[in-house]
């Protein structure tokens, strides 16, 4: 009669030298160090960020690659959260439970939703909503009616999409809480203001050159939803209604997951298209290089400048 075998317990102990990468284990935290998770959704927006990187080191969770060092001093951990909002949130849960993370950045590339902003402008919103967190209301004649219990707030619709506000929930909460806008940290806002007050960004990359020197401005929203925008209606309802100055694929997921968690958060956007409003096909490819670089090159002034602890 054959026995079964005994399941092993190890605990494994490894040392990481730089450079190295290791497959972490299913659960627990992973590094005690005190760090700022520097956040993008994929590859093309990260490579400036991981160059300045002194020291790096990677753990792989979850087929997530996590970056650990320096940058400026500062300890950091750098990942990129995938594209949509789902992966977003998802990957970004991930970190605030493997690491102890102080603070959260984003940095990325964005669709214009402002029409007084430029192609390759950077924005650092103080606020961040979901546009697409909506009920699709049934016809009644030339209208449409909401469900009753869509006791969302009072914003405008599109049609029969209805945004409202998504329900969160913090530790210590009795009941879910409804909230439409999730605020950007005010003191790392601050920073932020102070550190590009003379920042000059790139009109160039390669061969690739914006019209216009590039600008940062720090303050009002930006909206992410589940879609690639690139429909000029829907661009000009959604800076009408939410006052945007841009729209993503996954900022204000990381927001809702950094209140939710009580973390500090900041995103940095830079526009690499104008959503559906530019003269001919969508220019996204084209300049995402140098929106990218923009975007990190304002982030790595906004470390620098961000106080310790």
């Amino acid at each position: 009669m054959l026995r079964p075998r005994p399941v092993l317990h190890a605990v494994l102990i490894a040392l990481v030298v730089p450079g190295s990468a290791l497959a972490a284990s299913a659960s627990g935290r992973l590094d005690t160090t005190p760090r700022i998770a520097v956040m993008t959704a994929f590859e093309p927006e990260m490579i400036e960020l991981r160059a300045a990187v002194a020291r790096p080191r990677t753990v792989t969770v979850n087929g997530v690659g996590f970056i650990l060092g320096t940058i400026h001093g500062k300890p950091v951990v750098l990942f990129e959260s995938g594209m949509s909002l789902v992966n977003a949130a998802m990957n970004t849960q991930l970190a605030l439970d493997r690491f102890k993370v102080t603070r959260l950045v984003f940095s990325g590339v964005a669709g214009g939703a402002d029409p007084e902003l430029r192609l390759g402008d950077v924005v650092v919103p103080d606020r961040w909503a979901q546009y697409l967190e909506a009920s699709f209301a049934r016809a009644d004649g030339q209208n449409f009616v909401p469900p009753t219990f869509d006791d969302g707030p009072s914003v405008a619709n599109y049609g029969m999409i209805f945004p409202h506000a998504v329900e969160v929930r913090r530790a210590g909460d009795v009941k879910a809480e409804r909230k439409l806008w999730f605020s950007a940290d005010p003191a790392m806002l601050a920073t932020a203001r102070a550190a590009v007050a003379d920042l000059r960004l790139d009109r160039c990359v390669g061969a690739v050159c914006l019209e216009t020197s590039p600008r940062v401005k720090v303050g009002g929203a930006g909206v992410s939803g589940t879609v690639f925008m690139d429909n000029a209606d829907v661009r000009a309802y959604v800076a009408r209604t939410f006052e945007a100055e841009a729209i993503d694929m996954e900022t204000a997921g990381v927001a809702q997951v950094a209140y939710a968690n009580g973390v500090p958060f900041l995103g940095f956007r830079a526009l690499s298209d104008l959503a559906g409003a530019d003269p001919g096909a969508n220019p996204v490819f084209r300049y995402l290089a140098v929106a990218a670089h923009n975007a990190a090159k304002t982030v790595l002034a906004f470390l620098t400048a961000l106080p310790e602890g």
